[in-house]
């Protein structure tokens, strides 16, 4: 199985080479397309198998029915809080995922995560 530092850096050198990010607008009749311009990945200090993630995105274009009236405003900025774990069940047991929930963060580990991302320039 893939070691939390390992799966860091195979993460760090796809996020270099990632296409732009497709998605869903809310009143699902269009799509935000942004380009992911920086990354912060930190564990969590009480799941060793959590990785937190802060990521800045910015707008590259709107496809379709945008419901948000700036939500189309090319070149925006937004950051995006996000977390990968090892699975435990079915056939993404063993393997990292994506959170596919919103991330509970132990408050200590947000401070943290939040001052690493200011320190390496995810935060601007």
């Amino acid at each position: 199985m893939e070691t939390l530092q390992q799966f860091i850096q195979r993460k760090n050198e796809q996020f270099k080479k990632a296409k732009p990010i497709r998605m869903k607008d809310i009143g699902r009749k269009g799509w935000h397309i942004y380009t992911r311009e920086a990354w912060t990945f930190m564990p969590e200090s009480t799941i060793k198998e959590k990785v937190l993630l802060l990521e800045r995105l910015r707008l590259s274009s709107t496809k379709g029915e945008i419901t948000h009236q700036d939500g189309n405003k090319t070149g925006k900025i937004v950051y995006r809080i996000g977390y990968f774990m090892i699975g435990k069940n079915g056939n993404r047991k063993g393997k990292w995922v994506w959170g596919q929930f919103c991330p509970i963060i132990p408050a200590k580990d947000l401070n943290k995560l939040m001052s690493k991302a200011k320190k390496e320039g995810t935060i601007k």
